[in-house]
């Protein structure tokens, strides 16, 4: 009976609220949180939650996501309303979830909806109760948290970033609704004109509860009567219903831009905005200058920034700036809106437009010295003054004032706008002298932009020549104030940008990096045990080989572009080189490792054995038989795939190479339901090229000999060289017959996108007599018996003492080749 009631009630709450998902599998979005594998998903799978905080815009799912936990968790679960809650509630939530734990011997879980609008008071009274683990919580905020919320309570969390959903997300909770029987409108047979559906996905702007209230709204409101508890129900079961255009568009109303002024997007469209004037780029400060104008942004607040962009970026460049935008704010006052728009327009274009000069940053160069005696919009053009650690806004801004002409080509538009043009200068006064600048800029800009969207595709010349870098390095902190320092030379000599500026702006890399969607606190305890096992195989190692493993460690992970939450596998683990950096650059995704054998898996659970069990890697070791296929169909079937497989020194021989690539062929080409491997994933493969390997005679000639006394072996290290050079590039050896290029190509036949560099690491490395005698053994090293033909034995024999000799002094620098590849589809 109570059954029926509660299905009874359940008819009549509105449509978003009955189609809320009740499970993982039917929760809609937010792939990078609660994909397969991702950390939020094993945690809540085992009910083994911490604190978390939930971050994003209204209708992507927060509150959702905490209902689907309710239902999964066997801890109690209490939910409390910042808006209608005081302290009085929290100590009466405490007080429950002390008495349950003493009766059950369980945890409580708190879900704190609009958490950022409790005062002070109410999150210090929570605080005590997160820290000792009588609760916890569960924060849902459409404001930044790292703004908003209480830094001790954020300090304790994992916080997570909800992004609004796509459009495919919100067609897939709209065909959810039209085919449920018992929850949406399944009975009837839901029709809509062409483009109806569509301007109500378009709409809702990434907004799921706008959608289906939406929805709910035009399917209901359409039939004469609607009465689907009536008996007989109305309109029948088996009907259609048509929505016509009309009345989507009447069930649904453009959505205000969301714009809070003392939120994030306040702070990150003026973030854009003053970048697209300093940019020299009109058209994007039309468009952010028309954002902030419709979302009702205080015109003066835009004038201010605008008076210090006068200063700050044009400077004496054009010494009028200030000039006119001050006139223009008076003009403004003067003629206030509407038409006082034409003003603010007026100052912004003349600011993306004029010369730009930032010599007036001497003073904080100075000031410096004191002190130190004393649409979305885009990631990287983000504010990243407060939340770059947490969720990487403003990564990979190019400074222009670091540039010739203080211009550098770069995306200031949302990407959905790219190549938007908003501004013409015409042939008039002013405008003429700038027209063919403004044009010229944007012609660079968006060849540089489409430049760079095909640049990891385009290596066709690079499969030929394999001279091209693909995966220049990024440069960090220090390699970017060096940068600055060489580029920061203007028509006036030393640009007087200084360090001051160097430190307060170039905190990113030079690449468009991915937007950090979640945050997880920094662990003593975890970064501890993964430091120890970290070290412990380094110290197995000299420190030169630690230092390559290190820069073979760097490039994979570099190149493999990682965020927090990817999901990665390390084919033959073993070693730890890869997999503890990966643990600890991805805390909330997933990092296996599949071992050579049991007892590398055993030793890595030993290294690992302090860690909690959700930050543990997940290892496994094939058994008999078992493939690549195989080991991803083993995490598959545990509930993960992956965005980024790792391996090294993969290929032995081209057999090998191709039996890869038709393996990865295999699983990449399955089923998606099935897939092993995540939709934009990538394969990082470091391979040495045996081919391009140490030449012996090299070593002799340039280590062992040198200038005074080479020249009584020159004839027979000449006929050595050229014997090495038939002998290593013999393509009947299965050793030696590939290289780079080969690997490109194969990939290539098999249907990859392939993108590489190639490197030579510098060992210092100690020779033994062991190694020297195996190499000119004339018995047993074919290497020994194809320098025999060219310069006889007895030299053989003279060469390789001559070596055996130098190397009881001598620590030779051995070159080795190593490719480095991405592949993908």
């Amino acid at each position: 009976m109570d059954e029926l009631f509660a299905q009874t009630n359940l008819l009549k709450e509105p449509l978003a609220s009955r189609m809320r998902p009740q499970t993982l599998d039917e929760y809609i979005g937010q792939d990078h949180i609660v994909g397969r594998g991702r950390l939020l998903r094993r945690a809540i799978a085992a009910d083994q939650l911490t604190s978390v905080i939930f971050y994003g815009p209204p209708g992507s799912g927060k509150t959702t996501l905490a209902r689907v936990i309710a239902n999964h968790t066997k801890s109690n679960f209490i939910t409390l309303n910042a808006v209608l809650t005081g302290v009085a509630d929290i100590r009466n939530s405490i007080k429950q979830a002390e008495d349950y734990y003493n009766l059950y011997s369980r945890r409580t879980i708190l879900f704190v909806d609009e958490v950022h609008r409790w005062n002070k008071a109410q999150q210090d009274a929570l605080l005590p109760w997160v820290e000792n683990g009588t609760i916890i919580l569960i924060g849902a905020t459409t404001e930044n948290p790292f703004f908003e919320v209480n830094k001790a309570l954020v300090s304790r969390s994992r916080v997570f970033q909800l992004k609004p959903l796509t459009k495919d997300d919100l067609k897939k909770a709209a065909d959810q609704a039209l085919k449920n029987n018992d929850r949406g409108y399944g009975h009837w047979n839901v029709e809509f004109e062409e483009g109806a559906l569509e301007h109500l996905i378009d709409t809702a702007n990434g907004d799921a509860r706008s959608l289906l209230n939406a929805l709910e709204l035009a399917v209901e409101t359409t039939p004469e009567k609607w009465n689907p508890h009536g008996n007989p129900p109305e309109p029948a079961y088996g009907s259609t219903i048509f929505i016509s255009k009309e009345a989507a568009e009447e069930s649904i109303q453009k959505k205000v831009v969301l714009y809070d002024r003392d939120g994030d997007y306040h702070y990150d469209i003026i973030s854009a905005f003053i970048k697209s004037l300093r940019g020299r780029d009109p058209d994007g400060a039309m468009y952010w200058l028309a954002r902030m104008v419709r979302a009702g942004e205080d015109p003066h607040f835009i004038f201010r920034r605008m008076l210090i962009s006068a200063c700050e970026d044009t400077g004496l460049a054009d010494p009028m700036a200030i000039a006119i935008v001050t006139a223009c704010e008076e003009a403004f006052d003067r003629v206030g809106l509407p038409e006082g728009r034409y003003h603010l327009a007026h100052a912004a274009l003349y600011l993306a437009t004029c010369p730009k000069s930032n010599s007036s940053m001497a003073f904080f160069d100075a000031l410096s010295s004191v002190e130190s005696e004393d649409a979305e919009v885009p990631n990287h053009l983000k504010d990243s003054s407060r939340d770059a650690e947490g969720f990487g806004h403003g990564s990979g801004y190019l400074y222009p004032h670091a540039y010739r002409d203080h211009w550098v080509a770069q995306q200031y538009l949302p990407d959905a706008l790219m190549g938007r043009v908003f501004y013409t200068p015409s042939t008039q006064g002013y405008e003429n002298e700038i027209r063919n600048d403004v044009l010229s800029r944007r012609e660079l800009q968006i060849a540089a932009i489409l430049e760079k969207h095909d640049f990891l595709q385009d290596s066709e010349e690079t499969a030929v020549t394999g001279s091209k870098n693909n995966f220049e390095k990024i440069p960090g902190e220090a390699e970017h104030s060096a940068t600055a320092k060489s580029c920061a030379k203007s028509e006036f000599g030393e640009n007087p940008i200084s360090q001051w500026w160097i430190n307060e702006h170039f905190k990113s890399g030079s690449s468009k990096n991915p937007e950090n969607l979640t945050f997880t606190p920094v662990n003593k305890y975890k970064e501890t045990a993964l430091d120890k096992a970290d070290k412990s195989w380094q110290a197995r190692i000299d420190s030169n080989r630690a230092e390559i493993l290190l820069q073979i460690r760097d490039i994979m992970t570099q190149i493999a572009v990682l965020s927090r939450h990817d999901r990665s596998l390390i084919w033959n683990a073993d070693d730890g080189l890869l997999l503890w950096e990966i643990a600890r650059k991805t805390p909330e995704g997933a990092t296996c490792g599949v071992c050579r054998n049991e007892n590398g898996k055993q030793i890595l659970e030993q290294y690992s054995r302090t860690l909690g069990n959700l930050d543990k890697p997940i290892l496994e070791y094939p058994k008999e038989d078992e493939s690549l296929v195989d080991m991803l169909e083993l995490f598959a079937y545990k509930g993960i795939i992956f965005d980024h497989v790792f391996f090294r020194n993969p290929f032995a021989n081209l057999k090998g190479i191709k039996e890869f690539a038709e393996l990865l062929k295999t699983a990449a080409t399955k089923p998606k339901d099935i897939r092993p491997l995540a939709d934009g994933f990538n394969i990082v493969i470091a391979q040495k090229i045996p081919c391009h390997g140490q030449r012996i005679s090299q070593l002799i000639a340039s280590q062992v000999l040198g200038n005074k006394l080479f020249e009584p072996y020159n004839s027979m290290l000449s006929k050595m060289e050229q014997a090495e050079k038939e002998f290593f590039g013999d393509r009947t050896n299965p050793l030696f017959n590939w290289d780079c290029d080969t690997i490109v190509q194969v990939f290539k036949d098999a249907g990859f996108n392939v993108a590489f560099q190639v490197e030579t690491m510098i060992e210092k490395r100690r020779l033994t007599k062991r190694e020297i005698a195996n190499w000119f053994n004339l018995e047993s090293s074919a290497y020994a018996d194809a320098i025999a033909k060219a310069i006889g034995d007895a030299s053989v024999a003279k060469l390789s003492s001559l070596l055996e000799n130098a190397s009881e002094t001598t620590i030779f620098n051995w070159e080795t080749e190593i490719a480095f590849l991405t592949v993908s589809m």
